[in-house]
């Protein structure tokens, strides 16, 4: 396994630079709960295309924070785990999902504080909060 040695020197940036990208968190919350083959998650993160979840995969080896063992089988059968340093980000991740929680809480009352003010001003009428989606999954929420 090759270990990639070549990130920032700053701690934080160093740290945003290993697990950022659009599908690690996904990969890694799932595999917080054991050992995963890559067919399970793609299924439970369907939008991630095959070569991108395995791209992921593959830097987050490099980092050591998952592990990826190949059995001898016909065919062969690939499972990935986090490893104990992998799992050392389970409460930073966590804390970055409250964090995530509490910042579009306050932007929320921003906007409402925003709104009422303008409403108040224009109108008697109160406008209906723009900001609306589907759930998010546990990750984000």
């Amino acid at each position: 396994m090759r270990v990639i040695k070549d990130l920032p020197l700053v701690p934080a940036e160093r740290a945003l630079k290993v697990i950022g990208g659009r599908w690690k968190v996904f990969v890694l919350y799932y595999l917080f709960d054991g050992p995963k083959r890559l067919s399970e998650l793609r299924r439970r993160i369907p939008d991630v295309s095959q070569k991108v979840l395995v791209q992921q995969l593959r830097e987050m080896e490099e980092h050591g924070i998952v592990h990826r063992e190949v059995f001898a089988e016909v065919p062969p059968r690939v499972v990935y785990s986090a490893t104990k340093f992998g799992l050392s980000l389970r409460p930073i991740l966590s804390a970055l999902c409250a964090w995530g929680r509490r910042h579009a809480a306050e932007l929320d009352a921003i906007e409402e504080r925003g709104t009422a003010t303008a409403a108040t001003a224009s109108s008697p009428a109160r406008r209906p909060n723009a900001r609306s989606g589907p759930g998010a999954a546990e990750i984000r929420g």
